[in-house]
């Protein structure tokens, strides 16, 4: 069974919560991109027998995809931070019969080992917008890619996201999380900054990149929303953002946007994406 916590803004740097919702609505959100990522694995050709680590697991949903390309012959590791929802993750993929899989609690920051061989897929998802040494972790995934494998690299532009016409309230919601996430040492525009970080991290220009969006009505994205501004609450009030009381009137002013406006075109944060091969020498 999982183990769950109730912080609010994890005491490891991560700016949203550890807590079942968040977890929850980690594995919707890998859900949706689930499309953009099997169009980056199919670019690379990721095939039967290869080996894959995903860094910053998550729920593995990431995972599951490798696995099911990888097959029984190939492996595919997780890591991340957080090792309750690893945990999850792992017997989730386990339950499925993806026996290749496997998770290791590690942090990206830190020194110690990512993998004991070096990988013909090295990934990350949403993983350097909470880094702020994102150039060393770059360099440290580099490292752990084996000769003809490659580093695939997808983060958000969350500056896109919004309705249009605009909201009082989307326009709130912005205000509040974005300073927020910048406070808690994220980069709100990481995803359009990948080949630069590639160049600085030595790795050199990607072989290629990938833009994925999502359009849909205000009423199907108002989870993302309200899951976003809950999970990033607690740091936005640390950092005198907002406040409890105008937190609950957001969400009320906010739920009766979405009554009257359930239709109103509501856009996400653009998922970049970006990969390179190693050369074989």
């Amino acid at each position: 069974m999982m183990r769950t916590t109730e912080r609010h803004g994890a005491d490891d740097g991560y700016a949203l919560a550890r807590a079942p919702e968040e977890y929850e609505r980690l594995r919707a959100q890998a859900r949706v991109w689930e499309t953009a990522t099997t169009r980056v694995l199919d670019q690379i050709g990721l095939g039967q027998g290869q080996r894959c680590l995903d860094a910053g697991c998550g729920p593995g949903e990431t995972m599951r995809l490798m696995a099911e390309r990888v097959g029984p012959s190939g492996s595919v590791l997780g890591i991340d931070v957080d090792e309750t929802l690893g945990e999850a993750a792992i017997a989730m993929l386990l339950g499925r019969g993806h026996y290749q899989c496997r998770f290791a609690p590690i942090d990206l920051t830190a020194g110690a080992s990512l993998t004991g061989e070096r990988c013909d897929l090295v990934y990350a998802r949403l993983l350097l917008y909470h880094l702020p040494e994102r150039v060393a972790v770059l360099r440290r995934l580099w490292d752990a890619v084996a000769p003809g494998g490659h580093l695939v690299i997808q983060d958000y532009d969350v500056r896109s996201a919004g309705v249009e016409p605009p909201l009082a309230t989307v326009e709130e919601f912005k205000r509040v999380v974005l300073p927020a996430f910048a406070a808690a040492g994220c980069d709100v525009h990481v995803g359009t900054r990948l080949p630069e970080l590639f160049a600085r991290a030595g790795i050199g220009a990607p072989d290629g990149t990938d833009v994925a969006g999502r359009l849909e009505p205000l009423a199907d994205a108002q989870g993302l929303f309200t899951g976003v501004y809950s999970g990033v609450l607690a740091t936005a009030i640390a950092h005198g953002l907002t406040t409890q009381e105008r937190a609950d009137a957001w969400r009320t002013e906010f739920a009766r946007d979405v009554e009257r406006y359930p239709e109103r075109p509501a856009l996400w944060p653009l998922l970049m994406g970006a990969w390179k091969r190693k050369p074989l020498t």
